[in-house]
């Protein structure tokens, strides 16, 4: 059953308040297979379905979902535009991507885009409603290794930013201090908070302080488009991050 965001009357703590989530995806059994799985889920509630990215903005506008799981493979307007979309104009909706394949250069377009998080496809119906309500809270939903081999195999292929893509944090990145690089270099390579503390010697909290710092100069909103934006840059490339050390 899903919550409801009073009990009583009395406003409920933020962290019970039923996540609204709108479901945009091309195939009818992907779209009622995935309401099937998120409507046992306490404090989720599935307010719209959507065929095409055209259709989610529409119903996004109309229903104000706390999160759109967003397949990035559809016609009309695909997955990235429709994100890119959201992002700009309704970005209270934090969008949660969808792929059949967990390597593919359209996750990567769909994070750069504003996704806060993405999913396989074939993921357990638990990994789905954890991702949801992280993507809900505002951090990025996307394992850090698996971030760091999906930008990997995706700079393999292409080498350089999509054409009219800029790469803003060349020019940024020469405001960060020496720490804030290394500790921008070891996010990129896959390391979590604890992983970058334990190789600085320094504390976790001093990292989420620099992390803060970082993504202030950089431009980003997320670790996922802090890695993003390392490989754009220049400072880590796919042979550093297979060999991190």
């Amino acid at each position: 059953m899903s919550g409801t965001d009073t009990v009583d009357g009395a406003v409920q703590d933020a962290s019970e308040r039923t996540i609204r989530v709108l479901i945009a995806d091309d195939q009818p059994l992907v779209r009622r297979g995935l309401a099937l799985i998120l409507g046992p889920a306490p404090a989720v509630t599935v307010v719209a379905e959507a065929e095409d990215g055209e259709q989610a903005l529409t119903l996004a506008r109309a229903y104000r979902p706390d999160v759109v799981v967003m397949d990035i493979r559809m016609p009309v307007l695909d997955g990235v535009a429709a994100t890119e979309r959201l992002a700009r104009d309704l970005p209270e909706c934090r969008v949660l991507a969808l792929s059949t394949f967990d390597m593919d250069e359209y996750v990567v377009a769909a994070l750069r885009a504003g996704a806060y998080g993405f999913l396989p496809k074939d993921s357990s119906p638990e990994d789905l409603v954890a991702a949801i309500r992280t993507v809900r809270a505002g951090e990025a939903a996307v394992a850090p290794r698996l971030l760091t081999r999906l930008i990997s195999a995706y700079v393999r292929t292409e080498q350089v930013a999509p054409p009219g893509r800029r790469r803003p944090a060349a020019g940024k990145a020469d405001g960060l201090t020496p720490r804030e690089v290394e500790v921008w270099r070891l996010l990129a390579t896959g390391l979590d908070n604890n992983e970058i503390a334990g190789a600085m010697e320094i504390s976790v909290s001093t990292v989420k302080n620099y992390i803060t710092s970082i993504f202030d100069k950089l431009g980003v909103r997320d670790r996922a488009q802090a890695v993003i934006a390392a490989y754009e840059s220049g400072l880590v490339t796919a042979r550093q991050a297979d060999d991190p050390d």
